[in-house]
């Protein structure tokens, strides 16, 4: 299969034209018309602010939208990205919307600058130049996604924190502070090695909540993983730990203010919280869990903010998917978890069970990437429910490794994206689950409302790895031909090591006839 990472090499950002002059770049043009040539400092200006947190994002149709994005801790004079085809070089212009949001805990304030490019060409390698007035431009790639159906490369985790140190402990040691690890930095290395089209981060990016400073936490986790997110979309969902008190009217400022994601038609207090993608034959379908799950884990208990717009959004959404002709997959990525066999965790939640299950039954979404549970597991393709109070999912086949998803959803959980507190050695043996089915006063020691579990059965559990406590999974999409099927091979690699060494502990397919619809 084609690689979908971008083939040049930074050397090879000023090609097609372009020339070095005395602290200037000069951009030729590329594809566009015949302009003049675009002019970059290369040096900074003394006292400017530099471009920092690059990174990007795809927009509602992945073959002809992104958006790039980086952060100032001052205002700066016109934002903006040069940009243009890699095999010819820079040649266009767009201007950069700026978002600015002050953190509640510090009194912080930032800009983030977004510029959305639109009616780029499908599946070519593109560079661009983030730049303000005096400032060196900072350089990435990106590759669009293929207009219809071809093959193509996502990868998925949740749960990372960043490798870095945030807090001086009262012995004057500097500790990680927001349930990070090493292996917050080895994860993202493998996944750039993987070289995805794109890669879905189930929630829980760098748990800045749990953080002293919580724009400190952001700023190291857009460090880390700008090495992989300048050159192709790290495509976020919310999870309980992007909920930090007084930022926004539900906690998300930061989350919002940082990611420009596709617009879902939200209200301005909740935008970019769910979205929707194309890429190729992949509909990816973005939720924000904490809407409709029970348990309390953020910085306040927000279920229900949205009073059903996400639902009713969702709804409509998955109905649109199902039935477009030229969609084949239907992937959803979220944060906490409708499957889990560990004990002393986090558990399943039956508000996941309860609001989003019997829409992925209705309308036949092939697979749910989510975190929240720090290890690896995968679920039998699932449909309906059981006859039990928890509403235990129903497997319906025990294969595992191939799984025709037209009879059921298979649900993965991913959540060793480098956190410090793994949940692999907790395993239920037999597979078990305990369910949360409601919550309580408050803790006093946490001030959380206390969850209330009810034990039951695992027959939908299909792997589990006990071994490793860090790792990610690749998905490479093979359309097939039309009157055939169309596949998904699944790989689950540990990441074992620095340089993001790897091991491959499950291979699985997902398959399914392009012909034959859903059900």
């Amino acid at each position: 299969m084609r690689s979908a990472g971008p083939s040049v090499s930074r050397r090879s950002l000023l090609a097609g034209g372009a020339g070095l002059g005395a602290g200037a770049v000069t951009l030729g043009a590329a594809g566009c018309g015949t302009a003049s040539p675009l002019l970059l400092p290369s040096t900074s200006t003394a006292g400017a602010a530099p471009v920092l947190g690059l990174h990007t994002q795809f927009g509602a149709d992945a073959s002809r939208e992104a958006v790039v994005s980086w952060v100032t801790p001052a205002s700066v004079g016109n934002p903006r990205v040069i940009f243009g085809d890699a095999t010819a070089g820079f040649g266009s212009s767009t201007a950069a919307e700026t978002t600015t949001y002050r953190d509640a805990q510090s009194g912080t304030e930032l800009q983030v600058h977004h510029a959305r490019l639109t009616s780029l060409s499908p599946d070519t390698d593109h560079v661009y130049g983030a730049v303000h007035d005096g400032a060196a431009a900072e350089l990435g790639t990106l590759r669009t996604a293929p207009s219809g159906r071809a093959p193509l490369r996502f990868t998925s985790f949740g749960d990372q924190g960043t490798p870095t140190l945030g807090k001086q402990s009262a012995d004057g040691h500097w500790v990680n502070d927001n349930l990070g690890s090493p292996a917050a930095g080895d994860v993202t290395a493998a996944v750039e090695q993987a070289a995805p089209l794109f890669h879905l981060v189930n929630g829980d990016l760098c748990y800045a909540n749990l953080a002293v400073d919580r724009v400190r936490s952001w700023s190291d986790w857009l460090a880390d993983t700008g090495r992989s997110s300048r050159h192709r979309p790290w495509m976020p969902a919310p999870g309980n730990h992007e909920n930090e008190r007084g930022n926004g009217p539900f906690g998300y400022g930061a989350y919002q203010a940082l990611f420009a994601l596709p617009d879902s038609g939200a209200d301005p207090e909740t935008r970019g919280l769910w979205y929707a993608f194309t890429a190729g034959s992949v509909r990816v379908v973005s939720l924000a869990n904490d809407d409709v799950a029970l348990q309390d884990g953020g910085n306040s208990y927000v279920h229900g903010y949205s009073g059903g717009a996400q639902a009713r959004w969702l709804e409509g959404e998955l109905a649109r998917s199902s039935a477009d002709s030229s969609i084949d997959w239907i992937v959803v990525c979220m944060h906490q978890v409708a499957v889990s066999t560990v004990d002393r965790f986090n558990g399943a939640d039956l508000g996941v069970r309860q609001s989003w299950l019997p829409l992925f039954d209705r309308y036949g979404v092939d697979l749910v990437v989510c975190g929240h549970e720090h290890h690896y597991e995968r679920s039998h393709p699932v449909r309906g429910a059981l006859g039990t109070d928890t509403l235990t999912p129903r497997p319906v086949s025990m294969r595992t490794d191939v799984v025709d998803t037209s009879a059921g959803t298979v649900h993965m959980v991913i959540g060793g994206g480098g956190t410090s507190s793994p949940s692999n050695q907790l395993f239920f043996d037999p597979p078990a689950c305990r369910v949360i089915t409601a919550v309580g006063p408050a803790d006093p020691a946490t001030g959380k409302k206390t969850p209330v579990y009810v034990g039951e059965q695992a027959p939908w559990s299909a792997v589990r790895d006990r071994e490793h406590s860090y790792g990610f999974a690749t998905f490479d999409v093979d359309p097939g031909s039309p009157d055939g099927d169309t596949t998904i091979a699944v790989t689950y690699s540990a990441v074992v090591g620095p340089y993001g060494r790897t091991v491959p502990v499950d291979r699985f397919e997902l398959r399914k006839a392009r012909d034959r619809g859903r059900q």
